[in-house]
């Protein structure tokens, strides 16, 4: 258990909350009031069996003793400390449990102030995506600015035109309130959607999104396909408020469908049990079920809560398309549009039937490292004569091992991606154009 600077000056506050003193309290857990004295001043450090001995003397949990509430502090002053844009004076990250306990006020203040931060480029990155790439927004903006463009030019005609015939006035009339009930309905479409973002990650406006947001409720494991006789798919999404739309409805089907091959394929007892003797490995799995690693990608990333790790997933078609997205904290998944070029999920897509396995290192304020499975499958639907089909996925694992320096620099997206200097970046980000824009690798 972890025990930081803090944890003396912890046992101290909780001591005198209680009214204990020092003396009983060294005598209860065995040792000097002297020696305890210099715990709670943090000039001695706790061992596992005396942090047990005090945490029951306090009637406090250890983890109360050891961590404290100022976890949450110190991760967030952690983040500010990784974010600073090379100062003068580098913020010194080994005496943040020193800051901490000397000013826990400002402490408190700039690690809240640093998760606004985190919010408020969270929300950016967001809405220049949506700017960019989104279909929807794009529409009500084209029909926001059109009705816009009609009553301005009606009116211009009723302003210069002096000696309208009084029918051809009331028809320019009737035209500016047909306008203007349109431009009112499509400014009340447009802001419910964008503020739509207040409520989940995006708001909805895909049938795959409405999918997206049916698995997000059920944590993307759905339960019923385990039983030995499980309901008709069409049960299954019967009622599903999520699932609006005619076509959403066909794709939960066909999520449906495949989910249930799967779990036949790899039913949850055995898989569970191979998962805990050879770990999220997709190619030992994969040979223990004779299976190709698609199946046990797809398993990984849809397991009950608590069984096996984290795992997030993407898949896409030929066009790059992503056509699903299980996210992972610390890995960013873009909504529309491309994602980073250099992952893995796209170099398969050359390379159908072959399964690679890169760490990587994703941008941001705080990078995180995974480690990254891909794989393709082809078909040929339409005969061997017919088109090729692809589709590749990426299984997203968080890394466990240490840090080598052989990671793959990834990032989102190009758009909101902040690591400057990548080979492969194909136009500015947002992130870094207030330092400059990173040109040099941009062909």
């Amino acid at each position: 258990m972890p025990r930081t600077a803090l944890t003396g000056t912890r046992v101290r506050e909780r001591r005198l909350r209680i009214g204990m003193k020092q003396a009983d309290l060294a005598r209860h857990v065995g040792i000097s009031p002297a020696y305890l004295n210099l715990i709670e001043h943090n000039r001695r450090r706790v061992g596992e069996a005396l942090l047990t001995a005090l945490a029951g003397a306090l009637g406090v949990a250890e983890t109360a003793l050891a961590e404290g509430a100022e976890s949450a502090v110190m991760e967030g002053l952690r983040a500010a400390a990784a974010g600073a844009q090379a100062p003068e004076t580098p913020p010194e990250i080994g005496r943040i449990e020193e800051f901490l306990g000397r000013f826990p006020g400002w402490a408190e203040l700039l690690a809240a102030r640093q998760e606004r931060v985190g919010a408020l480029e969270h929300a950016l990155v967001g809405l220049s995506e949506r700017m960019a790439q989104d279909p929807f927004l794009s529409a009500s903006m084209h029909e926001v600015l059109s009705a816009v463009t009609s009553v301005r030019s009606t009116a211009a005609i009723l302003a210069e035109s002096e000696d309208m015939e009084p029918e051809w006035r009331a028809r320019f009339h009737a035209n500016i309130h047909e306008d203007s009930i349109r431009l009112s309905e499509a400014a009340q479409a447009l802001v419910a959607y964008i503020d739509s973002t207040e409520e989940s990650e995006t708001g909805l406006s895909s049938p795959q999104e409405e999918v997206e947001s049916w698995l997000a409720r059920t944590d993307y494991h759905l339960a019923a396909l385990e039983r030995p006789q499980p309901p008709a798919p069409e049960a299954m999404i019967e009622g599903i408020p999520d699932l609006a739309s005619g076509a959403a409805r066909q794709l939960a089907l066909a999520h449906i469908a495949r989910s249930r091959a799967d779990a036949q394929r790899l039913p949850l007892g055995p898989f569970t049990a191979a998962l805990a003797e050879d770990g999220p490995d997709p190619a030992r799995l994969a040979a223990r079920f004779g299976v190709t690693p698609g199946p046990v990608f797809r398993r990984l990333a849809t397991l009950p809560r608590g069984v096996g790790g984290a795992a997030g997933l993407v898949i896409c078609d030929a066009a790059g398309a992503m056509t699903f997205r299980r996210p992972l904290p610390g890995f960013a998944l873009p909504r529309f549009g491309a994602a980073c070029p250099l992952w893995p999920l796209y170099e398969v897509l050359a390379r159908p039937g072959t399964l690679i396995r890169v760490p990587v290192e994703m941008a941001g304020r705080v990078p995180h490292r995974f480690v990254l499975y891909a794989f393709a499958e082809a078909r040929h639907p339409g005969g061997w004569d017919g088109p090729q089909v692809v589709e590749a996925m990426m299984l997203i694992l968080p890394a466990t091992a240490a840090r080598t320096g052989s990671e793959r620099a990834i990032g989102p997206a190009c758009r909101i991606c902040p690591r400057p200097g990548c080979v492969a970046r194909r136009e500015p980000s947002i992130l870094i154009g207030v330092e400059g824009e990173d040109r040099a690798a941009i062909p």
